[in-house]
């Protein structure tokens, strides 16, 4: 079994005790209750072995379900440059021990080694400068089919909260996806419609504003469809996460992106309770 190369940043425990993520009665807004016992437990990959496994799930998701092509250089498995200078966070089933949802996670030390994040590949950062000191990407997050409901999204967010207080980090950047497929038909009317109803209430300052590389040309398109956001969206802005900027196109993966920031002191009040016991 091959060791990863030692960590930059301390990790977090091999696991967590069932049911220490989850309080009794705690909606997660994502459409159920977060169970006392949630059957599973949440742990950073620690071997190269375990990372293989994130990137199988990554796959199965990203290739085999949503369509992505993926230039990866191991069949099976979604692996790309920035794969080696991440921690990534497994949850598991505890019954099964199968990984059933990941998230991989560049500290702002291993983003200067490589040379940038993820984002900088699609938008033009320089207005977060004088972030990135203590600026973690979040990237790759996906959930196994059978395991879609709230528990697994707050054991991730959980741990990764624990990750930044610990860490002395405080802001989080990323990429949220939006399916270029809508209603069986390829087309980007279904983005532009969500950047037109994230922009009215949950647009950073013009500051922090960023610039797609790729833009999806969002004023060519059908921006009045009354239409949700993504699961995961809208739980990064119940968090307080805000947009920055208009969306790009990621023909790869066949989404369009939309660059999302999220600060730990901006956290509302209940879920500092819940992550942070604050």
């Amino acid at each position: 079994m091959n060791e990863l190369p030692t960590p930059t940043l301390p990790l977090c425990p091999d696991s967590l005790p069932r049911g220490s993520l989850h309080r009794p009665g705690l909606s997660n807004d994502l459409g159920s209750t977060a169970p006392a016992q949630s059957g599973v437990e949440v742990a950073w990959a620690r071997h190269l072995d375990e990372v293989r496994e994130a990137q199988r799930l990554r796959f199965e998701v990203f290739a085999s379900e949503m369509g992505a092509r993926l230039n990866t250089t191991l069949p099976g498995h979604d692996v790309d440059l920035f794969d080696e200078y991440c921690e990534h966070l497994l949850v598991r089933d505890a019954a099964t021990r199968q990984v059933i949802g990941t998230y991989r996670v560049l500290t702002p030390a291993q983003a200067r080694r490589v040379g940038g994040t993820y984002s900088d590949t699609e938008f033009d950062l320089t207005r977060l400068r004088s972030l990135r000191a203590r600026m973690v990407e979040l990237g790759r997050s996906c959930v196994h089919p059978d395991h879609r409901h709230g528990g697994v999204i707050l054991a991730l967010w959980g741990a990764l909260a624990d990750f930044m207080v610990r860490n002395q980090l405080d802001t989080m950047i990323g990429c949220a996806s939006i399916p270029m497929l809508h209603n069986g038909v390829v087309s980007g009317d279904a983005a532009a419609s969500i950047w037109h109803q994230v922009k009215q209430t949950h647009l950073a300052p013009i500051n922090f504003h960023v610039l797609p590389r790729l833009p999806l040309p969002v004023d060519q398109l059908d921006g009045s469809l009354h239409i949700e956001s993504p699961a995961l969206i809208k739980g990064y802005l119940r968090l307080g996460a805000r947009v920055l900027g208009a969306p790009a196109w990621d023909p790869d993966f066949n989404t369009a992106d939309l660059p999302m920031l999220m600060r730990i002191a901006d956290l509302p009040s209940r879920y500092r309770k819940h992550f942070l016991g604050m």
